[in-house]
């Protein structure tokens, strides 16, 4: 049986993919997208401050089915640890911790922040970590930024 010749090899245009800024990412104005614009940045700016590779968020909030949520919380999820941590030291810090919230949360009673929150960050900064609220994804870069560079 003969299957004939080859077909003519074609080559493709590869496709390029298009990177996202993240100004839009955070262009739906909610927590989440400002959180994935945060990461977004740092991903990029990784190369200047290295510590950023090792940002990382804390998956506390958000709505899930219960016997997720239970699981969660056998597995060491905690009530009030704030939204994203930096592990790395300067000067008299540990790490960094940052609440993440959208703008119009700052209004609301306690900057938005609950009781649960306020208590972990108090424990954190009297634990030496620097701990910090911000109304925007800007707000939180230029806090990581700040404190990788010892200005804080």
């Amino acid at each position: 049986m003969t299957w004939g010749s080859l077909p003519a090899f074609q080559q493709r245009k590869s496709k390029v993919a298009k990177l996202i800024a993240p100004e839009q990412l955070a262009a739906s104005g909610t927590e989440d997208g400002h959180q994935a614009a945060l990461f977004c940045w740092a991903a990029t700016a990784s190369r200047e401050y290295y510590p950023l590779k090792y940002l990382h968020a804390i998956p506390n909030g958000g709505q899930r089915h219960i016997a997720e949520a239970t699981k969660m919380v056998a597995t060491g999820l905690r009530k009030g640890v704030l939204d994203i941590f930096l592990p790395y030291s300067v000067g008299i810090y540990h790490g960094c911790y940052i609440e993440l919230k959208i703008e119009k949360r700052k209004k609301e009673k306690n900057g938005g922040m609950s009781d649960a929150q306020i208590d972990f960050m108090m424990y954190c900064e009297a634990a030496n970590y620097y701990c910090k609220v911000c109304y925007s994804w800007q707000e939180a870069r230029d806090t990581l930024i700040k404190y990788l560079e010892g200005k804080l």
